[in-house]
C-alpha cells in the first residue's frame, strides 16, 4: 500500500513547491519507505512507498512511460503469470508490478485495466494529450479522490491534502451524510462537495473543462459454471478460495489475520495454514489477532477462537474490547476528523487493538469482511425462488417453496410474497430486509435522499441478468460502499486485504446456482462442505453469532448526563438534518432497554460529532440560518459554535 498525490494547474501556471511540501508532510506518515516527486512546469506528482513485497522495493515512482505520461501505481498485481506471456519479453517473471502494468498500458492502453486483477489504484498524468486519468480495481479497496476546478485538477490517495491545502471552505454532501445513516454512502461521494472518489471498476478521464467517468468491467451475468455433482462444486470452491487466500498472502513480512471465532476470519486462518504447508507463500509467518468481550453474555467468542489456535499450535494476539466500551464521547482526540470513519479509526481503543500489527512486526491485514455477505450467511431463499419464477419454472418453485416453507415454518402464502414483493416498485417493493429510516431525521431531509437512505435499493427485474445475479451485484455494491467509507491507518501503518472479496472467487460464486451456497437448514450449504476437515468442526456447525447492543446501551447509561445535553444542541438539528426531540426521545427508550434500532442512534451521535469537531474549523460552510428541531430559522453560525464551546 503507497500513496499518491497530484496537483496540475490546466491553466499553465508554474506549480507551487511550497504547496506540494505541505502535501508531502502530509503523505509522509503513510510511506514511510520513501518516495520522490515529478515536478516540472505546471505539474507536480507525490509518490512515498509502504513495501509489502520484494517486487515493490524494485520500483521508483512516479514513473515516466516511453509514451511521456507520468503514471503512479498502488496495489498488488494477482495475475502477473498471466500478462507476461502475453506483453512479449517486454517483461519477465521477475518484473515488478509496476513494470508489468506500465507496459500493460502501452500495448492496450484504458482497456488494460479489465487485465489487471488484484487490489489496485493508479493515476496516469499525459502532458502531451493533456489529460489525466484515474482508475481503481473493480472491488474498490484502494482510495483515489479527485477535485477540479477551471484552473487546476487535484488527485490524492487521502483526503487530508484535498481538503486541508484547498484554501477554501466546502459545502456539505448532504447524501453523503443520509447514505452514512443508513447504508453507506455512494462510492463516488465525499462529505464535501466538489471532491469525489473514483468509483470502483471505473476510471475518470479529466481535462481543461472536462471530465468523463467510464465503466472499464464488469461481472458476466451470461457465465455459467455446472457440475453434474456436489463434490466438483466443493473441489472448485477450494481451489479459488485457496488461490484468493494465497494471493494476499504474498509479502516479505509477516501476515496478520483477524480471527474473530465466525466461519468467514476461521476459514481464512485454516486455508492460509494449508498454503503456508504447502510452501505456497511468500509470507514467513502467519499471526492471529483475536477480540473477546468476557462482559456480553450473548458474546462468548473466546471458546471458538481457541478452537483455531489449537488447531494451528499458536495462541494469538488477544484484545478485550470491553476496555473501550465508552468511547461514544471521546473528546481526547486532537487529529482533526476529516471524515466521520477517520474519527472512529483515531479513537484510544482503535489504536490500541490495531497496535498488535506493530508488535507482530506485520505489514498486511487480513479481513473477513464479505464471506457473510456472498456465501450464503444469510439464509434467504427469496433470491432461488425469484430465479424460477422469472425463468416461469412452476414446478421447481413450488417445490423448493414448500421446502423452505417446512425449514422455515413460514407459510406458503408469506415466501410467496416475499418473493414477488422484490420484483415491484416504490412502496410496494419494502421487506425484511429494507430498513426504514430512522424516526428522527427531518421530513424534508427525507424527501431529498430517500433513495440514499433507502440504501439505494433497486427492484429486480424479470428480463435481463436472473434475479439472483441481481441480488448478488446489489449485495456487492453494499461492499463496495462500505470499503469507500474506510479509512487508512497509518499509526500503526498496515494494508488490509479482503480474501472474500477477490474477483475470481466472486466470479465463482455468482456463476454457481443459488442452491449450491444455500439449502435448506444449510446456511453457507457450499462453504461447509467444501471446507469440511479443514476448518474445525465446531466452527462450520456453530449459530449465527448474535448481534450485541448491551455495550452501547451500557455505555448510553454511563455517559447519560453528557449525551442528553449533546441532544439538546445539534449541529445536525440546525442543518435540517435531525428532528433533535425525536431523537432524545430514542435515547431515552434506549436507556430504559426499550426496543430501538442501535445502529442507527451510534451513527447519528458519530455524524453529530464529527460536525461538531469541525465547527470553527473553517473547512465546512455551514449556512448562516439553519433550520432548527422546530422549523424556525433562528439558529445562527455564531450561536452554534456557542454552544459547542459551552458543551
Amino acid at each position: 500500500m503507497s500513496v499518491q498525490f497530484g496537483r496540475w494547474n490546466t491553466d499553465g501556471r508554474p506549480v507551487d513547491r511550497d504547496y506540494l511540501a505541505k502535501a508531502e508532510e502530509m503523505l509522509a506518515p503513510y510511506g514511510p519507505d520513501g518516495g520522490d516527486a515529478y515536478i516540472k512546469d505546471n505539474a507536480g506528482i507525490l509518490y512515498r512507498a509502504f513495501h509489502t513485497t520484494q517486487e515493490s522495493r524494485k520500483e521508483s515512482q512516479p514513473l515516466v512511460t516511453p509514451s511521456g505520461a507520468v503514471l503512479c501505481w498502488d496495489g498488488r498485481l494477482d495475475n502477473r503469470g498471466e500478462l507476461v506471456p502475453e506483453l512479449s519479453e517486454k517483461v519477465t517473471a521477475d518484473s515488478a508490478d509496476l513494470a508489468i502494468v506500465t507496459v500493460a498500458y502501452e500495448a492496450w492502453g484504458t482497456k488494460c485495466f479489465a487485465k489487471l486483477i488484484g487490489d489496485w489504484a493508479l493515476s496516469l498524468w499525459d502532458p502531451k494529450s493533456r489529460s489525466l486519468i484515474l482508475a481503481k480495481d473493480p472491488i474498490g479497496t484502494r482510495h483515489l479522490y479527485y477535485s477540479s476546478d477551471p484552473k487546476q485538477i487535484t488527485w490524492s490517495t487521502i483526503l487530508d491534502p484535498l481538503v486541508l491545502l484547498a484554501g477554501k471552505t466546502f459545502a456539505l454532501e448532504e447524501e453523503y451524510i443520509a447514505g452514512w445513516l443508513s447504508f453507506f454512502p455512494a462510492t463516488h461521494l465525499t462529505p464535501y462537495m466538489g471532491i469525489h472518489s473514483v468509483p470502483p471498476s471505473c476510471f475518470v478521464r479529466l481535462e481543461p473543462g472536462r471530465q468523463v467517468t467510464q465503466k472499464y468491467w464488469d461481472f458476466n451475468p451470461s457465465k455459467r459454471i455446472r457440475y453434474r455433482t456436489d463434490g466438483e462444486y466443493e473441489e472448485h470452491f477450494r481451489q479459488v478460495f485457496r488461490e484468493s487466500v494465497r494471493r494476499r498472502l504474498r509479502s516479505d513480512s509477516p501476515v496478520l489475520a483477524e480471527l474473530s471465532g465466525g466461519v468467514d476470519s476461521s476459514s481464512v486462518v485454516c486455508i492460509a495454514d494449508t498454503v503456508l504447508a504447502s510452501g505456497g507463500a511468500e509470507t514467513p509467518r502467519l499471526d492471529t489477532i483475536s477480540y473477546y468481550n468476557d462482559s456480553e453474555p450473548n458474546w462468548n467468542e473466546r471458546p471458538y477462537f481457541t478452537k483455531v489456535e489449537e488447531k494451528r499450535g499458536r495462541p494469538g494476539c488477544h484484545i478485550d474490547v470491553s476496555l473501550h466500551s465508552d468511547l461514544l464521547l471521546d473528546r481526547t482526540q486532537s487529529h482533526l476528523a476529516i471524515t466521520p470513519a477517520s474519527r472512529v479509526s483515531r479513537m484510544d481503543g482503535a489504536r490500541q487493538v490495531l497496535g498488535c500489527c506493530n508488535s507482530q512486526g506485520c505489514c498486511v491485514l487480513l479481513s473477513g469482511i464479505g464471506g457473510d455477505e456472498v456465501l450464503g450467511g444469510v439464509p434467504t431463499p427469496t433470491p432461488e425462488l425469484a430465479d424460477h419464477f422469472a425463468r416461469v419454472e412452476l414446478r421447481l418453485l413450488a417445490r423448493q417453496m414448500v421446502s423452505w416453507a417446512l425449514t422455515s415454518r413460514k407459510p406458503l402464502a408469506h415466501l410467496c410474497a416475499e418473493t414477488m414483493r422484490d420484483f415491484l416498485p416504490g412502496p410496494f417493493a419494502w421487506t425484511d430486509k429494507t430498513r426504514r429510516h430512522a424516526e428522527w431525521l427531518q421530513s424534508g431531509f427525507v424527501r431529498r435522499y430517500r433513495a440514499a437512505l433507502a440504501g439505494y435499493e433497486k427492484r429486480l427485474k424479470f428480463l435481463g441478468p436472473p434475479p439472483s445475479f441481481q441480488e448478488n451485484l446489489s449485495t456487492l455494491e453494499v461492499l463496495r460502499r462500505q470499503l469507500a467509507c474506510s479509512t487508512l491507518a497509518c499509526h500503526p501503518l498496515f494494508e488490509k486485504s479482503y480474501p472474500y472479496l477477490d474477483r475470481d472467487l466472486l466470479e465463482f460464486v455468482f456463476a454457481v446456482p443459488r442452491e449450491q451456497l444455500v439449502r435448506p437448514r444449510q446456511r453457507r450449504s457450499l462453504m461447509r462442505r467444501a471446507l469440511a476437515g479443514i476448518v474445525p468442526e465446531e466452527l462450520l456447525n456453530r449459530k449465527r453469532k448474535a448481534f450485541i447492543v448491551r455495550g452501547p446501551m451500557a455505555a448510553i447509561s454511563r455517559q447519560w448526563p453528557s449525551l442528553e445535553e449533546l441532544t439538546r444542541h445539534m449541529v445536525t438539528a440546525c442543518l435540517g438534518i435531525v428532528d433533535q426531540e425525536t431523537f432524545a426521545r430514542a435515547l431515552k427508550k434506549m436507556r430504559n432497554g426499550q426496543e430501538v434500532r442501535v445502529v442507527p442512534i451510534l451513527r447519528t451521535f458519530g455524524i453529530e460529532l464529527w460536525l461538531r469537531s469541525l465547527v470553527g474549523s473553517n473547512l465546512l460552510h455551514l449556512p448562516r440560518l439553519a433550520h432548527d428541531s422546530r422549523g424556525r430559522r433562528d439558529y445562527a453560525e455564531e450561536s452554534l459554535a456557542t454552544k459547542e464551546a459551552a458543551t
